[in-house]
């Protein structure tokens, strides 16, 4: 089986055309390459719970639609955009709709041009034993933070912060716009960073 790591294939153009000929090579490379990242967004919608029937059958619809994907955008966009919607679907089954507020208030502030957060949240030494056991509490407390974070508000602070996504592939998987993305995001942190605050206030 091929790795992730190996470029078996010198375009996108050529694997697609070996996936149209059934070359099982071809999807094992494929499966390789994008089975981690399918699921890193399947999870970062609806959870762990769910993402594994997710990411199945979004493998079941890409090679079904395979032969109408018409290179309007990279094939790995394409297959993210799959998987999202099947994970926002199974979203709406399991009841847990959102929708986006439209009259949030701005954070900026806590912000700077790079968004980043201005003021550190980790002030302690992390050299001392009694650091590392506060920031495992506090590596606790974040997972907790993230996982209490509305569906769409916690998949763009998952692909952009956690796995560096740039944010027009975000929007171009989540279907969002540039503006609403922008938006889940900073309601998003500032959520992480409310848990964060109130824990180094009671520590």
């Amino acid at each position: 089986m091929h790795s992730a790591d190996s470029q078996p294939y010198d375009n996108e153009a050529e694997l697609i055309k070996a996936l149209l000929s059934n070359e099982a090579t071809a999807f094992e490379y494929l499966v390789a390459r994008y089975h981690m990242q399918m699921r890193t967004v399947a999870s970062a919608i609806i959870g762990e719970a769910f993402a594994d029937d997710v990411v199945q059958d979004a493998w079941i619809s890409a090679i079904t639609n395979l032969p109408t994907f018409a290179g309007r955008s990279r094939l790995s966009t394409w297959l993210m955009q799959i998987v999202a919607n099947g994970a926002k679907t199974r979203l709406r089954k399991e009841k847990r709709q959102v929708s986006l507020d439209k009259d949030w208030q701005a954070i900026d502030e806590e912000f700077d041009h790079r968004q980043h957060w201005r003021q550190d949240v980790l002030p302690w030494d992390i050299d001392t034993p009694e650091a590392l056991a506060t920031n495992q509490q506090l590596v606790a407390i974040i997972e907790k933070a993230f996982i209490a974070l509305p569906a769409m508000q916690r998949a763009v602070i998952e692909m952009h912060d956690l796995h560096q996504m740039p944010m027009p592939e975000i929007c171009n998987i989540l279907d969002v716009s540039a503006s609403n993305a922008r938006v889940l995001l900073h309601r998003a942190r500032h959520f992480v960073r409310q848990k964060i605050t109130q824990f180094q206030e009671q520590a």
